[in-house]
């Protein structure tokens, strides 16, 4: 196997052409060792790619990432500021410091942060260090959604009709709003990963969209410029990976399937895209090579484009960097992109033609957020208490991008991505199956994850039949109504709980003469008293056996084994196995598709303040990105009186009830933890707390 290409699945045949695995490397190199400006997943990626070609690696960390992964990882790591991104990762001068001490001659920018920043790619020539990504005058033009759109029809290209002028005022916006007609969206021109961008259904909606997506923009791009463009219903979003060299050689390297999507953020990848035929294949991939030509490309880069549900395609964007969903094409081409990219900045031609470039197989990503998809998608944040996933990923097709580590703290500074599930397969089918076996073997305890809703999206009959488009999401959740609602704790799992806190205790299992053992426990805010009769047994040697009864529960289970991690029973004649960790007083249960947490009530409870309509408390760790009130002012229940940012994500906090505002404790751009006091009413009535998402 050659450089730059990476071992696939055996069911899938490796290509005969004659030398299609003969690399040749040149004696020379000119880069020697490369400085990666950013974190997480695509650091580690970055990092195990230059290992493999023999370059040195060079991780920058924060003041939050200072033992993440990455570090550790790299050959060399240096700090470059607080945990606040604008501070680090977004932070030019400190990473190009960082570069000039670490005696680094290359910078790969991964995705997200500065990668698409013109800016910093020039700065980063400026001081003599390659630039693993485009030209910064791509960069630039292709960055500028607007500028990208008229290169795209400058070669022919359709895009989809919309406002993208120079006049930026709130009332042309309006004024275009109508023209384009609705629904619509509201992008940021310097956007991307679905920041600044907003769907407006109504007229009456546009306002505050126009709002929020200023602010965000200039928050994330420093540039609140917006366009317009017509919303496409039931569309299809297919991009096409292209890559360039310096020696004019430019290729594709298939599509992926990017439909499936969230508050315009992608959730699931496939390659490829089995929605579109081969004509309209050769017609993407004709139009996005020949725009990568015009433009003078280098690097891998993506073309965005949407197909309407009769076929249509228009163009959407290009995004000049490496995409978090690239692992579905490796996957199914068999090539290393991010050893391309090292390669082709190195000033080598691209290694293989063309026509030496085929698809085998299909490949699926599932993206795992350190998210509550039963709380309206909250961030979460905490300490990691468990997270193994070599075992799955040591299956075959099976792949685990992640960033992140058993005992890391995820913090409120960063995306909330933690990891990338890729599975494939010889069709889509297999893949499919991998994937869900993937994700259910492997349990992450300690902050809620997104796990539930992807294991609930890929089993779902939309999803295994194909038919998502961008539009349906929401609507596929409409109509499986308990989706985005909490599961009730089962009796099953109530009994399971028991017995694990009961077989702690080895001496109550194993008592010769029966016993029966009281238990109060707390589920999701349910409380259940049960009791535990322990059965009598003639055989020493056999599995303990316990009945568990309490309200609506009458359960008997055999214990067969507690280890670390797993709970391992016997239920109605089956052996089975449930993930169970105990933490700091906390038990993790997960007997199918989802994590439970389990606890004894404290015998001195606190009081809680969540509830006090009184207090209005941060929801979720993040900065205070807006307040809208001041002490006097008097405010309605459920207005929004602050908003926080986290993750990528805005959060409207709204008061609960009615009445004045009597002091602000926090300021504009302070770091919140969850539950900060943010502000104090004096009521005239009384609510319960409520929080809206808007992002």
């Amino acid at each position: 196997m050659g450089k730059g290409q990476l071992a696939r699945a055996p069911l899938v045949a490796a290509r005969p052409t004659k030398n299609h695995f003969v690399i040749t490397v040149p004696g020379t190199m000119s880069i020697k060792k490369i400085l990666i400006a950013n974190r997480g997943e695509i650091a580690v990626r970055v990092i195990t790619a230059a290992r493999h070609l023999g370059y040195g690696s060079v991780a920058v960390f924060s003041d939050a990432d200072r033992d993440a992964l990455h570090v550790g990882l790299a050959d060399e790591a240096v700090r470059i500021g607080a945990a606040a991104a604008t501070d680090s990762y977004l932070n030019t001068g400190a990473l190009l410091l960082a570069a000039q001490q670490s005696g680094a001659d290359a910078v790969h920018p991964g995705y997200g942060f500065l990668s698409e920043n013109a800016a910093f790619a020039r700065a980063c020539e400026a001081a003599n260090l390659t630039f693993i990504g485009p030209p910064a005058a791509v960069i630039e033009i292709m960055g500028d959604k607007a500028r990208a759109k008229r290169e795209a029809e400058r070669v022919a290209i359709a895009s989809v009709p919309g406002y993208a002028g120079a006049e930026q005022s709130d009332a042309i916006l309006q004024q275009q709003a109508a023209a384009v007609g609705y629904p619509l969206l509201v992008k940021a021109v310097a956007g991307g990963g679905g920041r600044g961008m907003r769907r407006v259904n109504a007229p009456a909606q546009l306002a505050a969209a126009i709002r929020s997506a200023r602010r965000q923009a200039q928050a994330a791009f420093h540039d609140d410029r917006l366009m317009l463009e017509r919303f496409v219903a039931n569309g299809r979003h297919i991009e096409i990976q292209v890559f360039a060299d310096n020696h004019g050689h430019v290729v594709h390297l298939g599509e992926r399937d990017c439909t499936i999507q969230r508050r315009r953020q992608k959730v699931i990848e496939e390659a490829p895209a089995s929605s579109i035929d081969e004509r309209l294949r050769q017609r993407l991939t004709s139009a996005a090579v020949g725009l990568t030509s015009a433009i003078g490309y280098r690097g891998a880069g993506t073309i965005e484009f949407i197909v309407t549900p009769a076929g249509d395609h228009y163009f959407l964007e290009m995004n000049t960097r490496l995409q978090v969903e690239h692992a579905v094409t490796e996957m199914v081409t068999g090539i290393d992109l991010v050893a391309w990219q090292l390669r082709v900045a190195d000033g080598e031609p691209l290694p293989l033609a063309q026509e030496q470039i085929a698809v085998g197989g299909h490949a699926i990503e599932a993206r795992l957020y350190a998210e509550d998809p039963y709380c309206d998608f909250a961030p979460q944040t905490g300490e990691i208490v468990w997270f193994r996933p070599s075992k799955a990923a040591a299956c075959p097709g099976v792949r685990i991008d992640t960033g992140v580590a058993q005992g890391d703290v995820i913090t409120p500074h960063y995306d909330a991505m933690v990891a990338k599930f890729i599975a494939h397969g010889h069709n889509r089918e297999t893949a499919l199956r991998r994937l869900v076996a993937a994700l259910r073997s492997t349990p992450l305890a300690g902050p809620s994850t997104n796990r539930p809703l992807l294991l609930a999206l890929l089993q779902s009959e939309a999803f295994t039949n194909g038919d998502m488009t961008t539009s349906s999401l929401d609507e596929w959740a409409a109509t499986n109504a308990g989706v985005f609602t909490r599961a009730g704790v089962s009796p099953r799992q109530w009994a399971l709980a028991a017995a694990f806190f009961a077989a702690v205790d080895a001496t109550w299992f194993r008592s010769s003469a029966p016993a029966k053992l009281e238990m109060t426990l707390v589920a999701d805010e349910h409380r259940r008293t049960v009791t535990l009769l322990r059965g009598s047994s003639t055989a020493s040697d056999a599995p303990p056996r316990v009945h568990i009864r309490g309200d609506g529960i009458d359960v008997s289970l055999h214990v067969l084994a507690k280890q670390p991690g797993w709970l391992h029973y016997q239920h109605h004649g089956v052996q089975r196995r449930a993930f169970a960790l105990s933490h700091r007083g906390t038990l993790y249960l997960d007997d199918g598709d989802g994590i439970t947490s389990f606890r004894e009530p404290s015998p001195y409870p606190l009081l809680s303040q969540r509830g006090d309509p009184r207090r209005i408390t941060a929801p979720v760790a993040g900065t205070l990105l807006r307040l809208d009130v001041q002490p006097g002012d008097a405010v309605a229940a459920g207005q929004t009186v602050a908003v926080i940012e986290a993750m990528k994500m805005e959060t409207q906090v709204c008061a609960a009830a009615e009445g004045t505002v009597t002091a602000v404790h926090a300021a504009v751009g302070e770091q919140l933890e969850a539950d900060a006091l943010v502000m104090e009413l004096a009521l005239s009535g009384g609510a319960h707390a409520t929080v809206k998402d808007n992002t």
